[in-house]
């Protein structure tokens, strides 16, 4: 997806659980979207193409890119408690998968969601 609404980050190493969840709370709270994606999940593209639809910057960060993917992954899991991506948190709340935005996008329950 080469929107410019999409920032991807990418290689990144952090040492202890405790670094890896401070990064993702920051993560979380510095933007209004953010998705733990894997570059070539379906799902994590569901997500991404949402958001584009209804042209919302988000931060997207590839797990799959990442020297830390797994650990992040891992740590998400103990936040959540679901490890499997795309984790999409709007204002810093965990609003589910691919599926999930999907349905809320359909619903009209997501652009409520995004304004503010």
């Amino acid at each position: 997806m080469g929107s410019s609404l999409t920032k991807i980050f990418s290689v990144s190493k952090m040492a202890s659980s405790p670094d890896v969840q401070q990064f993702i709370k920051t993560a979380i709270s510095q933007d209004k979207v953010v998705v733990f994606s894997k570059s070539y999940c379906p799902y994590c593209k569901l997500a991404k193409d949402v958001f584009n639809k209804v042209k919302q910057p988000i931060k997207v960060y590839e797990l799959d890119h990442r020297d830390d993917g797994d650990v992040i992954q891992n740590n998400l899991q103990q936040i959540t408690g679901f490890r499997t991506v795309p984790q999409v948190f709007i204002n810093g709340n965990c609003v589910g998968g691919g599926s999930d935005v999907d349905k809320l996008y359909n619903s009209g329950k997501l652009q409520p969601m995004l304004i503010g």
